[in-house]
């Protein structure tokens, strides 16, 4: 996730760079869907969700002993999510007993389940953040999500959630048919008093690998990265707390560099990048982390076919620390890129972006990011071969079982 709005901050008022101990592990932050069950049919669902029971997800005893493995593991940050997670039987004893054990607890929603009662008591347990996903307006955001009422049912979401004082975000997917409603999404922000938004870039996961060719293209992508920035910016400049984020495309955080340096002196560019840098960018297998509604752990939510162990054998806490390969070679630095993103300048800012989709693609997570909009002259790449372009969906994924090494 890259924090627009904290790094325009760095601009008007500087902080020190935080660095991390050379060799001290990441505690991860948790993307935990609890249940693969959800109400609405969504065309980018990476999940392949649906309302119907999925057999396998685990039992409530092993639920709470992830919940208590993470807090003594000293993980940092949790989101529940789905599938619904609201449709989780036991949801609440969960989110409860999670209160206890992490910082900070954040709930992932499609927001249409969140009134009366279940508002009332997601208020009650505090958490610090809860994510409504909203993808257009009106019959837009039904069309994506399959369901006429979705959208009014996830903006009364919004509205009980702030009623009750929690602080709560819009998440918006962008894609080429909704490209066109950024505007008004970010109005619908402005409207309810929403304190972030979030944009997701398209990644090729479950049904978002089927409708990849819907992706926003490179001029689409790069016009909206663009938008948030002013509008980011506008809103620092007038001291709001608005904050933007965006995810699933590091090459944003370049485009951001990049503004700043026609825009500031030497000096204000170079501390940005070295807080840039700090982050890194694309941060599975290092940052982020993924219990999937089986108890199976991944590099992150996008990683489905890629699967490091599972809580129902093994704790997190031992499966995030021990010697999987493929954590091993996501961890290093720079990591082993080939192609446009391996001879990038930027490598250190973006972190190689999203390698899901260049697994998709090409059958190489190591191969460039298809969804990079920077041009070569803007990444410091020689002009010269072809790159690698997104192709419809032809019937299957990349084999389950491929082997990465």
């Amino acid at each position: 996730m890259f924090r627009l709005s904290d790094y325009m901050r760095q601009i008007t008022n500087p902080t020190p760079v935080r660095t991390r101990p050379p060799g001290r592990p990441v505690k991860p932050v948790v993307i935990w869907n609890l249940t693969r069950r959800c109400n609405l049919r969504c065309r980018h669902c990476y999940t392949v969700s649906a309302d119907v029971h999925f057999p396998g997800e685990l039992s409530h005893e092993q639920a709470m002993g992830v919940v208590e493995d993470i807090g003594a593991f000293g993980v940092p940050a949790l989101i529940l999510s789905g599938g619904e997670p609201l449709d989780r039987f036991d949801f609440f004893d969960i989110a409860q007993a999670a209160r206890r054990q992490v910082r900070y607890l954040a709930l992932s929603t499609n927001g249409t389940k969140i009134a009366g009662e279940t508002a009332d008591r997601i208020a009650e347990i505090g958490f610090d953040y809860v994510g409504i996903s909203i993808d257009g307006i009106g019959a837009t955001n039904d069309w994506f999500r399959g369901v006429d009422g979705a959208y009014e049912a996830a903006v009364r979401g919004v509205r009980e959630c702030k009623a009750r004082g929690i602080k709560v975000g819009l998440r918006f997917t962008i894609t080429r048919d909704n490209a066109d409603q950024l505007d008004d999404i970010l109005a619908l922000c402005r409207a309810e008093g929403v304190d972030k938004f979030y944009l997701s870039h398209l990644v090729y996961a479950g049904r978002g690998d089927k409708h990849r060719a819907e992706d926003a293209d490179r001029a689409r992508a790069r016009a909206a990265i663009a938008r948030l920035i002013e509008v980011a910016w506008q809103a620092v400049e007038a001291g709001e707390r608005f904050d933007i984020v965006t995810g699933n495309n590091d090459a944003d955080a370049v485009a951001f560099l990049k503004w700043a340096e026609s825009r500031f002196d030497d000096a204000t560019c170079a501390h940005l990048r070295a807080h840039l840098a700090a982050w890194g960018g694309n941060s599975s297998g290092v940052g982020v982390a993924n219990i999937d509604h089986q108890g199976r752990v991944h590099p992150d939510t996008y990683w489905s076919d890629y699967t490091v162990g599972s809580v129902k054998e093994t704790p997190f806490s031992a499966l995030w620390t021990g010697d999987d390969p493929m954590l091993a070679e996501l961890r290093r630095r720079p990591r082993p890129l080939k192609g446009r993103c391996g001879a990038c300048a930027f490598k250190d800012v973006c972190g190689g972006n999203t390698r899901i989709r260049a697994l998709q693609l090409t059958g190489d997570p190591w191969a460039e990011d298809p969804a990079c909009y920077l041009d070569d002259a803007e990444i410091g790449v020689e002009t010269g071969g072809p790159r690698v372009e997104v192709t419809p969906f032809r019937g299957k994924s990349h084999d389950p079982a491929h082997r990465f090494f």
